[in-house]
């Protein structure tokens, strides 16, 4: 079997992952979460706190999964969040059909394209279809959009959406949010929750999926003032794969965040403290460091309103896959979600002094709007008062035009009130700018126990184990009585729950013999394993066994739940002899 095909074996027998509704022939797109995996899950979610919540010092927020389709028209998703359907004339099966293009050629990038472009490729590369075989030349490639509609209580007249990411969620409470942070800049919000998908064609396991984990921090900042302390981290080697490299024949180089800055491969300071911060991440939750790097976005990838995107990307089974985004998204979504609701979505900068500076104004004549314009006379008006904010020429004229919701209205400027006047102002009002680094959990989870899958032999037999940091792997510790009788099995379980109780994650298992027991707690990453022996009852000592070396030693009972902890702080088994 391949790599991905062992993972998926292991994931389904041992409780880490398998596909969701299979009682009722399975829903493609769906994974639980077993035993296993859900508490892997929980401790990868944790160690993103640490990093992203804890040390960064930032506020953690839980948002509802479901949103009016406002914030989604404010957002651009009803407009832009598509991907590309090709469906096949002969069966009717429909397919992602950039990712037809990659898969049959060595195009990596073919979601930059558009699909007029794509079309071409299938026909010029004679794609078939994967469901029939038949030939996909000449079928029409159109966009699809992602989001699960539904409606908001009875009937149809508040329709919602499941939402697509989590930003969302953060970016519409901004104006809440800067209350707790005293309106004072920068602040960070994070978050970590469900989103969802109507992926085309769910595939790779957890890595094309419609409801996947989120994990987002949305990192609000003033653009002129504030700056990340890049002196932390301007030694941090990173692993990049820019667009240089990606336009000719280049690979990963290694670069120093100060050196990358300096030598403009990255182009924001922010983004490049992110890729610093995340390093540590990775390296916490058990990444190889050899199977990973940071992919900068091609022009044709990048959203039109961020300055700067980076991808983190882990192997898995010869495939480059998406695990992180780092995007600087400048005041694009707070800047939409303002128009749109009205509400105030900027915070007070207050100067050092007072100064007096030119401010262009309208007072529109309402007797005017009113009878000219009618209903939308009071938005004509707001419109105006926006523009003579932000284009102050546009007034230069005779007459002045607004767009409202699509409609063009025309004023004269004499109508306007129009004036420049001066003013003293004590600060100003400015739109933060957004960091956004935005990390996929599910692949996350997938991609480390990939990587964390080995094989060796012992005592003559082969072993498949999970290399899985001490502290990441869903038990701490194993407790194993030698026999079940002699009273051995009744002072493990005494043992396991005094180590529940001192805070561990504990398995029990008296089932088959002990190399068997030994072998299910390899293949599933506990690092350490317990065994009450008849020496115990004699001595009131037991047999730590060490996972990977799978070397032992022996542990008086009143000293394991320390030395279990000083083992998953990262000392050895020679430090607690």
């Amino acid at each position: 079997m391949s790599e991905l095909e062992d993972i998926s074996e292991l994931a389904r027998r041992r409780g880490f992952f398998f596909p969701s509704n299979q009682a009722y022939g399975g829903t493609a797109g769906f994974y639980t979460y077993g035993p296993e995996g859900a508490a892997l899950k929980r401790n990868v979610e944790d160690v993103w706190r640490d990093i992203y919540v804890r040390e960064e010092d930032h506020m953690e927020v839980s948002a509802p999964t479901i949103m009016p389709e406002a914030v989604f028209e404010a957002s651009g998703h009803l407009e832009g969040f598509d991907d590309m359907i090709v469906e096949c004339a002969d069966c009717g099966a429909a397919h992602r059909a950039d990712h037809l293009v990659e898969d049959a050629t060595d195009i990596e990038d073919a979601e930059s394209y558009g699909p007029e472009e794509i079309g071409e490729l299938i026909a010029t590369h004679g794609i078939d279809c994967p469901s029939c075989g038949a030939s996909l030349a000449g079928d029409p490639v159109e966009e699809f959009n992602l989001m699960f509609g539904t409606n908001i209580g009875p009937g149809s007249s508040a329709p919602g959406y499941l939402r697509p990411e989590t930003a969302q969620g953060i970016f519409v409470e901004f104006p809440r949010l800067k209350e707790y942070a005293r309106n004072q800049l920068p602040f960070g919000v994070a978050q970590i929750g469900r989103a969802y998908r109507n992926e085309i064609s769910p595939r790779r396991a957890l890595v094309r999926v419609r409801e996947f984990t989120q994990a987002e921090l949305e990192h609000f900042i003033d653009p002129e003032t504030d700056d990340p302390p890049i002196e932390r981290v301007e030694d941090v080697e990173l692993p990049l794969y820019s667009t240089t490299a990606q336009n000719g024949d280049g690979g990963v180089e290694r670069h120093a965040v100060g050196d990358a800055l300096d030598a403009g491969i990255i182009g924001s300071e922010w983004v490049a403290y992110y890729l610093a911060r995340s390093m540590a991440f990775y390296e916490r939750i058990g990444i190889d460091m050899d199977r990973f790097r940071y992919r900068q976005h091609l022009a044709g990838e990048r959203a039109h309103y961020a300055a700067d995107c980076w991808d983190a990307e882990t192997e898995l089974g010869g495939d480059w896959i998406e695990v992180t985004g780092f995007a600087y998204r400048s005041d694009y979504d707070l800047s939409k979600h303002g128009d749109y609701s009205g509400e105030d979505f900027t915070i007070f900068r207050q100067y050092d002094e007072p100064v007096t500076v030119e401010r262009a104004t309208v007072d529109p004549e309402m007797s005017y709007l009113g009878p000219e314009f009618g209903g939308a006379a009071a938005d004509v008006a707001d419109a105006l008062e926006r523009l003579a904010g932000r284009d102050r020429s546009a007034f230069d004229g005779d007459a002045v035009t607004v767009d409202v919701d699509g409609d063009e209205y025309t004023v004269p400027v004499e109508r306007t009130g129009f004036e420049i006047t001066e003013q003293t102002e004590s600060g100003e009002h400015v739109t933060p700018h957004v960091v956004e680094p935005s990390f996929g959990v599910g692949r996350l989870v997938y991609s480390v126990l990939v990587h964390a899958r080995r094989e060796d032999t012992v005592d003559g037999e082969e072993r498949t184990y999970l290399e899985l940091p001490p502290t990441l792997a869903p038990t701490a510790v194993a407790v194993f009585p030698l026999m079940s009788r002699d009273g051995l099995d009744d002072r493990a379980e005494a043992i396991a729950e005094d180590l529940r109780r001192a805070g561990l994650e504990v398995s029990y298992d008296e089932s088959g013999n002990i190399g068997r027991r030994y072998r299910r707690q390899d293949e599933v990453g506990t690092p350490y394993c317990v065994t009450v022996d008849y020496d115990t009852l004699e001595d009131e000592t037991v047999t730590i066994r060490e996972r990977d070396s799978t070397d032992q030693t022996r542990v008086a009972i009143e000293e394991l739940p320390e030395a279990i902890r000083r083992l998953l702080a990262g000392e050895t088994l020679a430090d607690i002899e």
